[in-house]
């Protein structure tokens, strides 16, 4: 049944990601990452290189790895590698505001789409604000940074690094587009049941949407071309990470509300002890009644 939801919900989201409206809104947060990033780039881009630069040069085993690459003939690497680890620095960081900015702008709008066309009947209780969501995105993005920073060292083993932070971003996806799916419809008993309730399948919606958040990084990495021009194309990184987490607040939308829905719409369950529906009386027989009525005592005064 969850397996064939997040199926649904999957193709739902899809087809709504070309939704006129859905374009219009996700242009705002893009108009806004996109000026971040510009004015950061062209502030902050040569300064990195200049320090990553003098990393080199003053660490031991960095030369004796430059080196190795000069005796190979593959010295022009060394002429990317500076700029190749200021982007695999700076990738994450870019990741993680994409998700934040669409977290505050956009999931809200998404998820009241979602509502007003699938689910108009659903009762809002309004179980966090907007500033309940925006504490619950900036702390799970600050225990993301800082995952992120603790695992740095293990960033060096190849493998490793395509791994470690798309797993990040995933379980960080799935704690920040969850709450805001159920932020406005669910109570906050609510969404905590749901959240447990379904948190493989929506841990495993983050981790997918985290590997394609991670698509402009290999791209990046795929050649040294691409690497020197990652100022100039960094914008369209952003519209790739713009549109992964507009897809995913959708996925998330459709899944959480239809969960939501179908929490709401199951009957009660029996009570643990007697079996008998919740809120419930059981119809005890006459026959058992009467004699142990007959049993107790009148305590009623005589007039």
């Amino acid at each position: 049944m969850r397996s064939w939801l997040m199926i649904d919900s999957f193709w739902r989201a899809v087809a709504y990601c070309v939704h006129p409206r859905v374009i219009a809104l996700s242009l705002l947060p893009l108009a806004v990452l996109v000026a971040l990033a510009l004015v950061t780039g062209a502030l902050l881009w040569e300064p990195a290189l200049d320090w990553v630069r003098q990393q080199f040069d003053s660490l031991p085993w960095l030369q004796a790895v430059a080196a190795w690459l000069m005796m190979a003939g593959l010295g022009a690497l060394k002429a990317v590698a500076a700029p190749m680890v200021v982007i695999f620095l700076v990738t994450p960081v870019i990741v993680m505001l994409a998700l934040l900015v669409v977290s505050v702008m956009l999931s809200p709008a998404l998820a009241r789409m979602v509502a007003q066309r699938r689910f108009a009947h659903l009762a809002r209780e309004r179980g966090a604000g907007f500033w309940g969501s925006l504490l619950w995105a900036l702390g799970s993005t600050l225990l993301a940074l800082m995952a992120l920073l603790l695992t740095m060292p293990l960033w060096l083993i190849p493998p490793l690094v395509l791994v470690l932070p798309p797993l990040i971003w995933g379980w960080l996806t799935c704690r920040v587009m969850a709450f805001d799916a159920l932020a406005e419809h669910a109570s906050r008993a609510e969404r905590i049941a749901l959240m447990r309730e379904h948190r493989w399948p929506l841990l495993l919606m983050g981790l997918i949407s985290g590997f394609l958040g991670a698509a402009p990084g290999v791209f990046w990495a795929s050649g040294a071309l691409f690497a020197a021009a990652f100022v100039i194309l960094a914008p369209m990184a952003i519209w790739v990470y713009t549109l992964v987490f507009a897809f995913t607040s959708l996925w998330y939308s459709h899944y959480c509300l239809a969960a939501l829905d179908a929490a709401r719409s199951a009957p009660p369950q029996p009570n643990a002890g007697t079996g008998a529906p919740a809120g419930d009386t059981i119809d005890v027989p006459a026959r058992v009644v009467e004699p142990v009525a007959a049993a107790i005592p009148d305590t009623k005064k005589p007039e």
